[in-house]
């Protein structure tokens, strides 16, 4: 069987982006029941909306793939808000909700750093 691979793939942000998709959902674990379709479901969403997004606008235009990158950008500061929820409501320790912010600033600064490639290179070419 060949391996299939799209370009967003080998992009580090998206990577990246998996990772803590990963880290959310072993961290939701240990949320109460009563929160499966609510912070739970919300923490995960926004984790999984910043790699969608991501994938989404690669391969467009520069300006539409800096959109998609403004909405991942939206959803990295969604989960900042879930994780601090999370640690109020002590279903997080400090330390994590720590590790989940040092992850999402790498994230935010990788998001940023990708916008400015995009307007730095504001063609209608693909990235």
């Amino acid at each position: 069987m060949r391996n299939i691979k799209f370009n967003f793939e080998d992009l580090k942000v998206y990577q990246n982006a998996l990772d803590f998709i990963d880290t959310v959902y072993e961290d939701t674990k240990c949320f109460p029941k009563s929160e499966d379709y609510a912070l739970s479901s919300q923490f995960k969403k926004a984790s999984v909306s910043i790699a969608l997004n991501i994938a989404e606008g690669s391969g467009d235009t520069n300006a539409q793939f800096n959109r998609f990158i403004n909405m991942a950008n939206g959803s990295i500061k969604e989960c900042v808000v879930c994780s601090t929820i999370a640690k109020r409501l002590n279903y997080l320790s400090s330390e994590v909700d720590y590790k989940n912010r040092v992850r999402l600033e790498e994230l935010s600064k990788m998001v940023s750093g990708l916008q400015k490639y995009l307007k730095s290179n504001d063609k209608n070419t693909n990235v």
